[in-house]
């Protein structure tokens, strides 16, 4: 190995670390802005932390906090854009976290999965482009993910909230 590629190797390496450092204190800000929120409401829950590929992700788990979820995932949304302004306030970056809780974004995952795959082969056995309703961001990055992962493209159409995926043949 060359003296140069050995300093690349370090150089990625190193930011590699600042990376995931930079993610891990994003999460800390979360979790103390998610706690006292949590405080606030008079809510039992555990904070989980966690550093998924290129984001930050928090979850909250414990009983009875459908409440916090809303319907269709509509509080849960709201409070992660919430969470990402508080983490915006202290670092002055743009963070692109997760927040999960209950369980109900890795429950919608998998079920979005299944049906990525589903349409996968419907669009591989029809030879046609196949339209699925009407996607949060994150329900359409998910099946984006799978679609690729199946080896077919797809694309996004439409204008929020009325944006959906469409999964087109090879």
């Amino acid at each position: 190995m060359t003296d140069e590629s050995t300093e690349t190797t370090a150089t990625e390496e190193s930011q590699s670390t600042d990376r995931v450092s930079l993610l891990e204190q994003e999460g800390d800000i979360a979790a103390d802005y998610l706690e006292e929120l949590l405080d606030i409401a008079d809510l039992d829950g555990d904070l989980d932390m966690d550093v998924e590929g290129d984001r930050a992700s928090v979850s909250i788990v414990g009983a009875e906090l459908n409440q916090l979820v809303g319907r269709n995932g509509e509080v849960l949304e709201a409070l992660q854009e919430l969470t990402r302004l508080a983490v915006y306030r202290e670092t002055g970056q743009r963070s692109r976290l997760m927040l999960d809780i209950g369980g109900h974004r890795a429950t919608k995952r998998t079920r979005l999965e299944k049906l990525a795959a589903e349409t996968v082969d419907r669009v591989k056995e029809s030879g046609e482009p196949v339209s699925l309703d009407p996607m949060t961001p994150f329900e359409r990055k998910v099946v984006h993910d799978a679609v690729a992962a199946a080896g077919l493209t797809s694309e996004s159409e439409g204008q929020e909230p009325h944006r959906y995926v469409v999964v087109l043949p090879v």
